[in-house]
């Protein structure tokens, strides 16, 4: 049952007055005022008739679609509005299950706190991730944001969620989706292939790598008899069976380990999952990545849609919508973010 307004806006008042405490006696940096935004509870969203009947198991239930993602002070914003589109969007809203993968040394508490105020009935679990395995791996590349030891985290999904997980959606915090995610989850995976992205043949390819790797013949052969094609590891669909039986994270790492030796390639985490996986993924339609909204690495500038239907919003590049529209210099497609903004000011307690 709902609390009374009355008390839901004393609550409100004992959080903002805990907060404005916290800020004073921290020092003023972004990560401090990051960490303790308030948000809005979203609606509640109810499944359809004709959805089924999860297993007892509830979060690992074949049934429910699973996502994963990451969460990070820095991008909590990007993150709730990202979850809230996903069940606005879903013919069975009830029956999704979010993984969230939060650097070890996060404040999970608070986290959970914040997830939990805004969605109440959200089912989901945080599996906390230990990057120090990771931060030793990590080569400098064009924007000190793709080093954070949290964006190679989906590297180690398959052995930070439960075993007992198949399939799950790989979703960045960048992103709103305006179709139902269900229609991607049940992209066919074919006999082989161990994860489902859209491609983009049409990019160039070779600029991803270095010429010292294009001039190694032994390095090179790596994409000998595959229709190598670059692929945004933002969205994906993944079998986790697979990847264990394949041991995937061991591969990806043994890339990472020759880069600190010799370096191959210029950006962040996208090359290692080139290396392994480009030319033997199966094809999801581009509807269901429009990325690139946030431009380009270096400026951010602001970009239009690509051509056709689309189902998801990505603000992959530098600008991020909720940075823009704070600093009234918003792209004309960040008022499609705007609606999923469940960012609450400190000087509009009640909504």
């Amino acid at each position: 049952m709902p609390e009374p307004h009355g008390h839901l806006h004393r609550h409100h008042l004992l959080l903002l007055l805990f907060l404005l405490i916290t800020a004073t006696n921290s020092a003023p940096d972004s990560a401090t005022t990051t960490n303790y935004q308030i948000f809005k509870e979203a609606p509640q969203f109810y499944n359809s008739p004709a959805c089924p009947s999860l297993d007892t198991n509830e979060m690992c239930s074949h049934q429910a679609v699973h996502v994963a993602m990451t969460l990070d002070a820095a991008y909590l914003r990007g993150s709730m509005a990202a979850i809230f589109s996903v069940l606005q969007h879903s013919s069975c809203p009830q029956n999704i299950r979010f993984h969230f993968i939060p650097s070890s040394t996060a404040n999970h508490h608070h986290l959970r706190l914040t997830i939990s105020r805004s969605f109440p009935s959200l089912k989901f679990q945080i599996y906390p991730y230990d990057s120090s395995k990771v931060s030793g791996l990590i080569s400098t590349s064009i924007r000190s944001a793709l080093d954070c030891p949290l964006n190679y985290a989906r590297n180690y999904l398959a052995n930070l969620l439960p075993p007992c997980l198949s399939r799950v959606v790989y979703l960045d915090s960048d992103l709103v989706l305006v179709d139902d995610i269900a229609k991607l989850a049940a992209t066919p995976l074919g006999d082989r292939s161990v994860l489902a992205a859209p491609e983009y043949c049409n990019a160039n390819f070779t600029s991803y790598f270095t010429p010292t790797f294009w001039s190694n013949p032994t390095l090179s052969l790596t994409f000998a008899g595959r229709k190598a094609c670059y692929f945004n590891t933002g969205v994906m669909v993944i079998d986790l069976q697979r990847w264990r039986q394949g041991d995937y994270t061991t591969k990806i790492i043994e890339w990472m380990e020759l880069q600190k030796r010799m370096r191959i390639y210029e950006l962040g985490s996208l090359p290692p999952f080139l290396l392994v996986f480009a030319g033997n993924i199966a094809p999801v339609d581009h509807r269901w990545n429009q990325h690139g909204l946030g431009g380009d690495n270096y400026r951010g500038l602001c970009r239009n849609l690509h051509p056709g239907p689309v189902s998801l919003l990505h603000w992959s590049g530098k600008g991020k919508p909720w940075v823009r529209l704070d600093a009234n210099r918003p792209c004309p497609l960040d008022a499609l973010w705007a609606p999923y903004d469940l960012l609450q000011t400190p000087f509009a307690l009640e909504s």
